[in-house]
């Protein structure tokens, strides 16, 4: 009897010994502080050009910021991996002014948010926070079929790869290259060749040909002759006058 009630107070310690440890454990740890764009890039890995050029922008700053404000309609955006970035012709970004990357980083920026099913649904061209596809500036059109959807800005297409992150606020998708808008890589954004100096030129002046040089010479030709009629015409009439006075 000793026995059976030792055995079940053993049991009854093990059974409250293992509620309290399991009531003991904290929960999974969530994210830390409000979200940040950088942060989650940063854990996803082979973002750092992108992250670099959001920081050197400040457009990580102002996506933080309206991620982390009540007032916001969420974030989608398209990150494009160091894959992409170096996949550009060399020197693309250097020939962009401050203004331009600060666009560029905008353009990969949509001011909603997103899920990967709502692609199949979405009015083109999309807005993104560079502006307002409908001017034909800055067009972000989106092609959708089953699982892959595709990317066009009238410069390149690309891939959306995989979603990288996703919350009630933000949508971070991986693309595989640099979305480069028409405003600024465009055959339309390029200036239009300035005239040459002094207008156009006829085909026989720019030769050298004869027409011209023969048109000039005949007039002088004519005003030579036309000098020495009325040259004649005046010692005539003075000579006629003469005879008279005679």
């Amino acid at each position: 009897m000793a026995t059976s009630r030792t055995f079940i107070s053993s049991n009854l310690f093990i059974f409250f010994l293992i509620v309290a440890t399991t009531n003991g454990q904290a929960p999974a740890p969530g994210p830390s502080g409000p979200t940040n764009i950088t942060a989650i890039l940063e854990k996803a890995g082979q973002f750092t050009l992108f992250i670099r050029l959001l920081k050197s922008t400040q457009a990580s700053d102002q996506i933080n910021t309206q991620l982390n404000s009540s007032s916001s309609n969420g974030l989608t955006v398209f990150a494009p991996t160091d894959n992409a970035f170096n996949s550009l012709k060399s020197g693309t970004l250097n020939s962009l002014s401050d203004q331009q990357k600060v666009q560029l980083v905008q353009f990969h920026v949509l001011p909603t948010l997103i899920t990967m099913p709502q692609f199949q649904t979405v009015s083109n061209p999309l807005r993104t926070q560079a502006g307002d596809g409908q001017n034909g500036k800055f067009p972000l059109n989106i092609t959708s079929s089953g699982n892959q959807v595709n990317i066009t800005t009238g410069v390149v297409s690309a891939t959306v790869a995989n979603s990288v992150y996703s919350d009630k606020q933000l949508a971070v998708y991986q693309v595989d290259q640099v979305l480069l808008p028409l405003a600024m890589f465009g055959s339309s954004a390029a200036p239009a060749p300035a005239p040459e100096k002094g207008g156009s030129v006829s085909k026989g002046s720019a030769s050298g040909g004869d027409d011209g040089g023969g048109s000039t010479d005949s007039s002088d030709a004519e005003r030579t002759r036309f000098g020495f009629g009325v040259r004649i015409a005046i010692v005539a009439a003075i000579a006629a006058a003469s005879s008279l006075s005679i």
